[in-house]
Parts: C-alpha cells; structure tokens; sequence
C-alpha cells in the first residue's frame, strides 16, 4: 500500500489562482519611455538599454503603448516616400514617440489576470505591460517568467511524488 506524502494533487494546482504579482518585474526596474520624448530620445534610449521594444508611459504614468525598433524604422521609411531616405537623427527631433504607437500592439493586462491569459499574450510579445485599476503603468511580466512557470508546473505534473511504501 502506497500514501501520498507529497504535496497538493496537480488538477488543484491548475484550478488555483496564482498572483501574478510574483513575476511582476516592478516600473522601477523597467526601462521606458515618455510619450513626449522626441524620436532622437526614444531610439537612443532603446539602443543604450538594448532593447527591441519598450514600453511608452505619460507623463502621468498612465500606459500609453510600446514602441519597436521596427516602429521606428517604418516611421522613417513613411516619412518621405518620394525621395532617398537619407535622413539624420536631428531632422527627426520634431517627432515624438506618440506618433510611432499602434493601438494594437503589445496590449496591457490588469493585475488581476489568470496565467492562462498571459500565456496567450506571451505567443506575441516578449513582455506583457502590467497597469492598475486607473490604467496606471506598475510593470512588466517576461515571457521568460511565464514559460518557466509553465515548465514548472509541467514538471510537478509529471513527477511522480515521494511515496511511502508501508
């Protein structure tokens, strides 16, 4: 006769509510960008943190959107579509970041949302922007943190628990 000395049986695990404050990386550790920084500002903060894409606050700290590299790049490319695209960083000090945000990329997430939800978000960004109740930027989740909580999870599913053979 076997006994179960391990732990909570895998089917409540899936069934219980994990906070994601646990893998929230706080504001205050992520680079981001103000929606009025200037084009200069903005591609020269991305290439000093080395990032593909960035998040993108007001001045107010509400969530504004996140900017790529592409986004900066199709923005030159859009700028002067009939003539050679030779342009210097101080002839794109009159744009802002805000003009490079698309509405649908890189959507936030509330505080509150499941992990199976930040997992889907994860399939099409390498973080997740996390806002308040007031849509007030608090953080980042990484894709990183989500997978390794799902091969976790994955790994205490399949292994067999410590049994006590009496």
């Amino acid at each position: 006769m076997t006994q179960n000395t391990g732990g909570t049986p895998a089917s409540e695990k899936r069934g219980r509510k994990v906070n994601i404050a646990y893998f929230l990386l706080p504001k205050n550790h992520v680079a981001y960008l103000y929606d009025d920084y200037t084009f200069r500002q903005g591609l020269e903060k991305m290439r000093y943190h080395g990032y593909t894409a960035i998040p993108v606050i007001s001045r107010t700290g509400q969530y504004v959107g996140t900017v790529s590299e592409g986004d900066f790049l199709w923005k030159i490319l859009d700028e002067e579509p009939n003539s050679p695209h030779t342009c210097s960083m101080k002839s794109l000090e009159h744009l802002h970041v805000r003009d490079l945000l698309r509405s649908d990329h890189y959507p936030p997430v509330r505080i509150t949302v499941s992990m199976d939800a930040l997992l889907i978000s994860a399939m099409n960004q390498n973080f997740i922007p996390v806002i308040d109740d007031l849509g007030n930027f608090i953080g980042i989740v990484t894709r990183k943190d989500i997978i390794r909580y799902f091969s976790e999870q994955k790994i205490e599913e399949t292994t067999e628990p410590p049994s006590k053979v009496v």
